[in-house]
């Protein structure tokens, strides 16, 4: 497996926790996500790839949407955390920082190395 195709993977297994982090700060439409995962290094995904991980999100409770008139055109639709997606994001980000920290300890015990 070469290093690209794992990191790929690595992405798309964190999308959900990545996407309820972003919104934890307040309602966002679409492209602002987009724009803010390409500030992060490793992060960046299209609007081809946001927009049904948003729906199925949406689909079972974790966002909610709200459509708001723009002064730059079409009216946006803005993407909240449900109180289920709070909840569950408390959960994923416990989870995560147990879980990175067991790697990073076996990573570390090995000297990082072979």
């Amino acid at each position: 497996m070469e290093v690209d195709t794992w990191k790929v993977q690595l992405r798309k297994g964190v999308l959900d926790m990545v996407i309820l982090n972003i919104l934890r700060d307040g309602a966002l439409y679409g492209l602002e996500m987009v724009q803010r995962l390409e500030e992060v290094p490793d992060l960046t995904i299209s609007e081809g790839t946001i927009y049904p991980l948003l729906s199925r999100l949406r689909a079972d409770g974790l966002v909610f949407t709200e459509w708001v008139e723009s002064d730059q055109g079409r009216p946006r639709k803005y993407y909240s955390l449900s109180k289920n997606g709070i909840e569950l994001l408390e959960k994923i980000n416990g989870a995560w920082g147990s879980f990175t920290k067991s790697i990073n300890n076996l990573i570390d015990k090995n000297g990082g190395g072979i």
